[in-house]
């Protein structure tokens, strides 16, 4: 029924994965667009790992690295989900997107506009909808979480990550100084508080909390000082959750479902 709709999504984290895999499940042709050097942090649920390995699973679908058209077809004719690195949407100049959705959650706006396709919806602060495009997806947690809003912006970057299991901002690590990170642990691992889970240079990365590691920026990658590196999540008997799409996630992509379906789809 909607095998010809053409779905670009820019950006393929773990928050566009959630959409990503929704769409693809309801049979929309998707196409995501990445950075030549993503920087997800669940790596074991985002697509854009594909970027760097040519191909990642994530709940039995299949992502593959691709660099043109023709290998994007020959994706969606293998049931595949096409990942291909165009940080600027260089692609809109050979393909008309039915939807362009922007994933890439920045907080901040970094182009996307109505002009781009019939249809454009953003994830999150930075977009007004009705101005930038057409519907923008609450994606703070709590009440509006996954929310379709059709006029006005999402709710502000607080900066404050969502509260699990009564742990908030000290569920997340930054990097203590510039330069390039060497993991000690996996994603998967249960840590202790002081724990070092990696070194950036010659600094060490300690776990902030007891729990486990949900979330960690890919070895070798060079990060900045401050930057978000590790995700714990406190609740030691959801291991599973390391590796299967968030709630956030999922109901941020029924938002993006219920846009697309008042537009006319």
């Amino acid at each position: 029924m909607f095998e010809d709709k053409l779905i670009i999504i820019r950006g393929a984290g773990d928050i566009a994965t959630g959409t990503i895999n929704r769409l693809y499940k309801c049979h929309f042709k998707v196409l995501c667009l990445e950075t030549a050097k993503p920087s997800a942090i669940r790596r074991t649920v985002a697509y854009s790992e594909a970027v760097y390995s040519g191909k990642t699973t994530i709940e039995n679908t299949t992502a593959v690295k691709v660099s043109c058209i023709d290998e994007m077809n020959n994706a969606h004719k293998n049931g595949l989900i096409p990942v291909m690195v165009d940080e600027k949407c260089d692609i809109l100049k050979s393909l008309t997107p039915d939807v362009l959705i922007d994933a890439i959650i920045a907080k901040k706006n970094l182009g996307t506009n109505m002009s781009m396709s019939k249809l454009t919806i953003a994830l999150g602060p930075g977009f007004e909808a009705g101005v930038d495009v057409n519907y923008v997806i609450e994606t703070m947690r709590g009440h509006n979480l996954g929310r379709v809003i059709e006029k006005g912006f999402a709710l502000k970057n607080t900066g404050v990550p969502g509260l699990i299991a009564g742990k908030s901002g000290e569920r997340v690590i930054h990097s203590p100084e510039s330069g390039v990170i060497k993991n000690i642990k996996q994603i998967g691992d249960i840590v202790k508080a002081d724990d070092i889970i990696a070194n950036v240079d010659n600094f060490n990365v300690k776990a902030s909390i007891d729990g486990l590691l949900r979330g960690l920026i890919r070895d070798g990658y060079e990060v900045f000082k401050g930057m978000k590196i590790a995700d714990i999540d406190p609740r030691l008997d959801e291991y599973e959750n390391c590796f299967t799409i968030s709630d956030k996630a999922k109901s941020i992509a029924g938002g993006v479902l219920e846009a697309m379906f008042m537009h006319g789809f």
